[in-house]
């Protein structure tokens, strides 16, 4: 079946399971805090740095290089993502490293970039 113009079927009538509704509540209330992960993880730019992340930990300099933009605007994106608890950054002399802030997070990347490399394509 091709996916390109395809509308998705759709309940004809509207009847919710109120058992299934309370036993998802809190697991969908979390979202919030998880659409701000994603959000951050949907520019392009702090995407390339994840990515370069889930691999090895680098320093600001390199991540500007990979990322294809300015050391002062790679600045800007890892800010944001230590922010949001995705990375961690330690000083070694005149130099700063960044690495993902924990399992987590490197596996969704990791997971991400499996999709892709077997073939599932955004449309």
């Amino acid at each position: 079946m091709s996916r390109g113009k395809y509308s998705p079927p759709v309940c004809e009538e509207f009847s919710c399971s109120e058992e299934k509704i309370k036993s998802l509540q809190a697991e969908v209330a979390a979202a919030g805090s998880l659409g701000r992960i994603f959000r951050a993880l949907g520019d392009e730019t702090r995407l390339k740095m994840a990515c370069a992340l889930s691999k090895e930990e680098l320093c600001v300099c390199d991540l500007a290089t990979l990322a294809g933009c300015s050391v002062a605007s790679a600045s800007h994106h890892l800010r944001l993502m230590y922010g949001l608890g995705l990375v961690n950054c330690r000083k070694e002399g005149k130099f700063a490293y960044y690495n993902l802030a924990d399992k987590c997070i490197t596996e969704i990347i990791e997971t991400a970039m499996n999709h892709v490399k077997e073939g599932h394509h955004v449309r």
